[in-house]
């Protein structure tokens, strides 16, 4: 006989107290106390598994930021920033399809070999620009203040091996010499071109030793010395050397062109200083988001972008560059998005994050497409 049965049969005979709970939620009360034991069993279960395994194979400490852990596996040639030397390639794409595009007008070829060596040079610079600024940040202890993103506060890799301070040094005075070293061939072998060799390849190699202990403490050569190093100063010396020199109209035309690397690379400089200021302020560096104030940089984040996107279209309608160059503008509506969201979220790091990445998009893509522009409709 069931439980209820008994219940029934004790109430009709009187024996059962009215208003004493039927038996039937005292089962079930039962069976959710067994249901529950088993959840618990099964829980305990589950937690020595849990802790054999993280005595095996530990979970990395959640408080431990992603970047120092990568830093800490990253490879002795890190503090090169190897990611970063795409800006350089995408610059000399486009200052070497405007020589390209100038010596066919001329019945010239361009000398493969010597566009290949200027690249390397320029990689060179760029590379030892970035070593040395890693050895500085790490010796005043800039490192260690720095809130890292993936786009800015270097790379974490001397924080993390120390080690490694003296290699990233010999790195940057290495990339420097190399550059040199390709300056001085090319002063060589193009002996009457010098007064418009040198001049900038001097001033390259300054900007490039002087960029971390002098320039970052004045705030409007900041904003602009990264657009006149991947800017005027690479266009015209590539033009030099690839043209044997510089007439008016190639200096016109280089002139001209280098304005879109110059206004892509200051703006790329820029909104990676967002996330830097108070670690630079500590510093004694001046940079522009510094002074004006974040939430006040970005119409000059603005006239960069339309200072680049302006000198393409200048080239292309003042001096004939064939009109497929217009590829780059492509970027255009990405720039104007990274611009909104900078002047949105200005203080706000995490946020930020999407338009720095934007960023660094138009900056590579804009002068890799206006030259494979070039390339195809020459």
């Amino acid at each position: 006989m069931t439980d209820l049965a008994i219940d029934q049969k004790k109430r009709a005979d009187g024996t059962r107290p009215i208003g004493r709970e039927p038996s039937i939620l005292t089962a079930s009360a039962h069976s959710c106390k067994r249901l529950e034991s088993k959840k618990e069993a099964k829980c305990m279960q589950g937690a020595r598994w849990n802790n054999a395994r993280m005595s095996i194979f530990p979970a990395p400490d959640p408080l431990e930021p992603q970047a120092a852990r990568a830093a800490t596996r990253a490879p002795w040639w890190g503090p090169a920033r190897p990611s970063f030397l795409l800006l350089t390639l995408a610059c000399m794409a486009w200052a070497v399809a405007c020589c390209g595009w100038l010596a066919r007008q001329h019945g010239q070829v361009l000398d493969w070999a010597a566009a290949a060596l200027a690249t390397l040079g320029a990689l060179a610079a760029h590379l030892g620009s970035n070593a040395l600024n890693e050895y500085a940040d790490f010796r005043s202890g800039l490192d260690a203040q720095t809130q890292r993103t993936p786009f800015s506060g270097g790379s974490g890799v001397l924080p993390a091996r120390p080690a490694l301070a003296n290699v990233a040094l010999g790195m940057g005075v290495a990339g420097l010499a190399l550059s040199a070293t390709t300056g001085v061939y090319f002063l060589w072998r193009h002996a009457a071109a010098w007064p418009v060799l040198l001049p900038p390849g001097l001033a390259g190699l300054v900007l490039a030793a002087a960029y971390t202990p002098w320039v970052t403490r004045h705030p409007w050569l900041c904003l602009n010395a990264p657009g006149l190093g991947f800017g005027p100063l690479m266009a015209l010396g590539t033009a030099a050397v690839l043209l044997g020199g510089l007439t008016a109209q190639s200096a016109a035309t280089m002139g001209l062109a280098a304005l879109l690397p110059f206004g892509l690379a200051n703006a790329l400089l820029l909104l990676n200083q967002y996330p830097d200021v108070e670690a630079d302020r500590r510093a004694g560096r001046r940079t522009l988001p510094m002074v004006l104030g974040k939430e006040r940089a970005w119409p000059v984040l603005a006239a960069q972008y339309l200072l680049a996107y302006g000198a393409l279209l200048a080239t292309v309608v003042a001096r004939d560059v064939p009109h497929s160059a217009l590829l780059g503008l492509l970027t255009f509506p990405l720039a104007v998005k990274t611009v909104h969201c900078a002047a949105r979220h200005a203080n706000d790091t995490p946020a930020l994050l999407p338009a720095m990445r934007w960023n660094v998009l138009v900056s590579l893509a804009t002068p890799v497409l206006a030259a494979a522009g070039v390339v195809g409709g020459a």
